[in-house]
């Protein structure tokens, strides 16, 4: 098992690293950011020689690469170019308890939708039910994030009037973003499910417990689940990581103060060293949650150790 977990920490910290080489590549691809993001007839040549060495932009790009690297690691991005005297993991930390406010409660949602419905639709096959459950997640992957958002807040804050249209306050203004960000995720969750406890309901182990008169609720929520939850749970990562980039459409579409709205306001801006913050923390979260769930999925099935 040590062994397990030491190959996977390793392979994480590869992928880390990869990330921080195209981050920092694309970053370089327009060529000198200071010509990219200042009107250069305006300002004297010696002044952005000067802000060129203070941003480390005079340098070779294998020492540029090594100084971002080292701070990467520190959480030093550097300043906002577009936001003068603030540092760029600082705005992102501002932003995050927004983001991961709005990310937390569509997990709840998906969680507590996606899993019972997907369990419910297994158990029962073909009938209502059922294909109540293949219409939901038929919906829920089919209707774009910005779409739903937008019929969202049309029929309930504008012709209805029962919520806010944008904005982060009470519970309130959380319930539309948190439910459109959710959808999609609980219309996957819901299938995955469902396929799952369709292939356990099928295994021999699950009729003898029928057989033995073991109650229907206890075979399918204690031993047919406890089964056919190993593939749900490899899911989890990527909803996890899904929340954190899908959050981009739904916090603009809503004007919720995160850090996706943060990243389309640094992409416009042309900010650099915060969008470098954005991408860096958002793959280091989706990665960190596919490390862990790669060792639950180990204490689950043994034989995934020996891969």
């Amino acid at each position: 098992m040590q062994r397990f977990i030491l190959i996977r920490f390793v392979q994480a910290m590869i992928a880390v690293l990869v990330v921080s080489v195209i981050v920092f590549s694309l970053s370089h691809l327009s060529g000198d950011p200071l010509t990219t993001i200042m009107p250069m007839g305006d300002v004297e040549p010696e002044d952005i020689e000067a802000l060129r060495a203070k941003w480390g932009l005079d340098k070779p790009l294998h020492i540029q690469y090594g100084l971002f690297l080292g701070n990467a690691v520190r959480g030093d991005f550097g300043e906002s170019y577009a936001f003068g005297g603030q540092t760029a993991m600082g705005m992102v930390l501002l932003r995050f308890p927004a983001t991961l406010q709005l990310a937390g409660a569509a997990l709840v949602l998906t969680i507590i939708i996606g899993l019972p419905l997907g369990v419910i639709t297994a158990v029962r096959k073909d009938g209502f039910m059922d294909y109540q459950g293949k219409a939901i997640a038929f919906l829920g992957q089919a209707i774009p994030n910005f779409c739903l958002g937008i019929g969202l807040m049309w029929f309930f804050a504008v012709w209805l009037g029962w919520l806010p249209t944008s904005g982060k306050g009470g519970l309130d203004h959380l319930i539309m973003p948190a439910f459109t960000l959710a959808l999609f995720q609980v219309a996957a969750l819901l299938r995955l499910t469902r396929s799952s406890m369709l292939e356990v309901l099928d295994t021999e182990f699950i009729k003898m417990a029928r057989i033995k008169g073991i109650p229907e609720w206890q075979v399918i929520w204690k031993h047919c689940l406890r089964n056919a939850f190993i593939a749900p749970l490899t899911y989890f990562a990527i909803i996890i990581g899904s929340f954190f980039t899908g959050t981009v459409v739904v916090e603009t579409v809503f004007s919720w103060p995160g850090v996706g709205q943060l990243a389309v306001n640094s992409v416009f801006a042309r900010d650099f060293p915060t969008l470098q913050a954005v991408v860096i923390l958002g793959s280091s979260i989706y990665i960190a949650a596919n490390f862990i769930v790669d060792i639950m999925y180990a204490y689950l099935d043994p034989r995934i150790r020996y891969t």
